[in-house]
């Protein structure tokens, strides 16, 4: 009887998706989860921090400064994803060195510092926006992209 479970790969990139549906951003729902060696080590998505107000309550300050995606990433509430996931790690002590990060989008060039940084060996995702100081210092770094659209979910 062949296997009908998804491939790993779908198997969490399904996870990061749901993750994803918890943030709190008007503009974009980003999901992120730290895998190693077929376990979960931790989760993030986007919005304000802990205590703060989300977006959803406050409005956009990116949108009602009219800043355009990909642009000026300190002009946000917001801490994206990656950054959640990375920080919470850190936050209960677990190492995401020699990880797989998957999201449910192309990280931008101040995640990418941040993922290169934290060890992290492998990025899966499922859309992007082009950012092409991030690409660079992904194949600088070593740190395997996989475009889960464009590969067929691989």
């Amino acid at each position: 009887m062949p296997d009908s479970r998804p491939q790993w790969h779908e198997y969490f990139m399904g996870i990061t998706e749901l993750v994803a549906t918890r943030a709190t951003c008007v503009r974009r729902r980003v999901g992120a989860i730290l895998v190693k060696d077929k376990r979960i080590l931790c989760t993030g998505y986007n919005g304000a921090p802990a205590g703060i107000s989300h977006c959803r309550d406050t409005g956009c300050l990116r949108k009602q400064l009219d800043v355009p995606s990909g642009e000026k990433h300190e002009l946000c509430r917001g801490v994206h994803a990656e950054q959640n996931a990375i920080i919470q790690a850190a936050y209960h002590g677990v190492s995401v060195k020699g990880s797989i990060l998957y999201c449910t989008n192309l990280p931008c060039s101040i995640c990418t510092k941040m993922i290169i940084n934290a060890g992290i060996e492998k990025v899966y995702y499922r859309n992007g926006y082009d950012d092409p100081m991030a690409f660079r210092m992904f194949g600088q770094a070593g740190v395997e992209l996989v475009n889960m659209e464009s590969s067929g979910g691989v």
